[in-house]
């Protein structure tokens, strides 16, 4: 009779165990997405309230215009581009900076 009364105590508290277990992985998985929103709210609005635009957005946008053509076949087609041989000539000169750094 004890064998069973250990048993069945046993089954119960493994099942209580993975009900909890179960439980709090289920809150902090949810606990993560509404953190994953607040941030993105956060970002939308801040970009609404400043006039830029979204920093992974604008991250992407540098990608693609300074990939090779090929690499981003949705996007849109370079008009005045310069091609991969050509080469670019600029004239130097110098800044001079009027603040000094101790």
């Amino acid at each position: 009779m004890s064998s069973f009364i250990y048993g069945f105590l046993s089954r119960t508290l493994r099942f209580t165990l993975k009900l909890l277990l179960g439980l709090f992985a289920g809150i902090f998985a949810i606990s993560l997405l509404v953190a994953a929103l607040l941030v993105v709210a956060l970002n939308l609005l801040t970009s609404l309230i400043t006039g830029r635009k979204l920093a992974p957005g604008m991250v992407f946008g540098q990608f693609q215009r300074f990939s090779p053509q090929g690499m981003w076949p949705s996007g849109p087609a370079r008009k005045g581009s310069a091609k991969v041989s050509e080469v670019v000539d600029v004239e130097v000169r110098e800044v001079h900076d009027e603040k000094h750094l101790p």
